[in-house]
């Protein structure tokens, strides 16, 4: 069993090498550093009762797992901010541009009639298809993608497992890619 003090040492003797690889891993200094936090805490919280001599591997499998869950929030964050980016008006002026506003065509400044009843029929099809989602896929989804919410987070919230909330999650974007693709909106 490692005592706190040598978990702690080994977390301050590994923190600049853990971020070093984070930032070679995802080329964000921000994101790295979270990175690093949120395997260090995954560390201390869930094996720091473990011997001091596997605490190296544990931290690498970690720190490995919390970065590629970290390329899985982009890629299904990205899927859907490439569905909507082609919606915001032009320029940088625009940070506070809201896609469910400019969406329900509250916001026509110079789109023609039809966009704007196309937007909106997509906007119901959308609404309608995460409606259709069982109760946890959609409350975890919604948490997650909408709320920007982090996997625990989420999974204290809906009073789940972090894995339970990732494959929720899962889940329910590919029901809602397959679902408004089969209706011809493509991710």
């Amino acid at each position: 069993m490692a005592t706190d003090k040598e978990l702690s040492d080994f977390l301050e003797n590994v923190e600049r090498r853990a971020f070093k690889q984070a930032v070679y891993a995802v080329r964000k200094d921000e994101s790295a550093l979270d990175i690093v936090q949120d395997a260090m805490i995954k560390l201390a919280e869930k094996y720091g009762d473990k011997p001091a001599a596997e605490l190296p591997m544990l931290f690498q499998r970690i720190l490995q797992t919390t970065i590629l869950d970290y390329f899985r929030r982009e890629k299904v964050r990205n899927s859907w901010v490439s569905l909507f980016s082609g919606m915001a008006p032009a320029g940088d002026e625009h940070e506070d541009f809201d896609i469910l506003e400019s969406y329900a065509g509250e916001d026509g400044g110079g789109e023609s009639s039809a966009d704007q009843v196309e937007r909106q029929q997509t906007l119901a099809i959308i609404d309608a298809e995460v409606q259709k989602l069982p109760a946890r896929q959609r409350e975890a989804f919604l948490m997650r993608y909408w709320q920007d919410m982090d996997v625990a987070e989420t999974a204290a919230a809906m009073g789940c497992s972090e894995g339970s909330v990732k494959t929720h999650c899962s889940r329910a974007t590919h029901a809602l890619a397959e679902a408004l693709a089969a209706k011809g909106i493509k991710l």
